[in-house]
């Protein structure tokens, strides 16, 4: 066997979502997130378009992403359907993180690869990060919420109108115990066909 097969299988079933109101305070080193980023641009991408961009958020530049989670919240969504508590969540989840990365697709208006295999590309960049994250010890939380589509989104990152802005993944070093997990047996979700 090329590489040890049970400490890979053991890292993809530990992997874990981990939230940022579960982070620690310490603080996750510049060194650890190029290594993250490095990992996730091995992922598999049709046709070689590495359609992958990443925005990376650390120190001062939480507070402005914050910021801006805040401001594009109140603009996106209609006054009727504004949540306190979904407001004070978007605001405080940069704060609380050591590093926000805003995932995104660059999309090549010229590209024969369709859109939603730059997408897949893109998510499986994502994996790369959480798998990395899980190594580390650290913990990561791929979230997608509305705002991250909206057009105000596309402004603050700089986007090209056909980009679009995929995650927003937070990392930071877990507080306490590293969560457990459990997942159907693969005979619920597999079929074999065989004839």
């Amino acid at each position: 066997m090329k590489y040890n097969l049970s400490e890979i299988t053991e890292l993809i079933r530990d992997r874990r979502t981990i939230f940022p109101e579960q982070y620690s305070t310490r603080k996750v080193h510049k060194e650890q997130v190029d290594l993250i980023l490095n990992n996730a641009i091995w992922a598999p991408t049709h046709g070689k378009t590495q359609p992958w961009r990443f925005h990376v958020f650390m120190d001062g530049g939480l507070q402005k992403l914050s910021n801006f989670l805040g401001k594009a919240y109140l603009e996106i969504v209609p006054k009727e359907e504004q949540n306190d508590m979904k407001l004070a969540t978007l605001v405080s989840r940069p704060l609380r993180s050591s590093v926000v990365i805003a995932v995104s697709l660059d999309r090549q208006p010229t590209s024969k690869i369709i859109e939603l295999e730059e997408i897949e590309a893109v998510s499986c960049a994502i994996q790369n990060m959480s798998l990395t994250c899980a190594a580390y010890g650290l913990g990561s939380f791929w979230s997608t919420p509305k705002i991250i589509y909206s057009e105000q989104m596309k402004n603050f990152l700089e986007l090209k109108e056909e980009d679009k802005c995929l995650s927003l993944f937070y990392i930071g070093y877990p507080e306490g115990e590293w969560p457990k997990a459990q997942r159907r047996p693969i005979e619920y979700v597999t079929k074999w066909i065989t004839e």
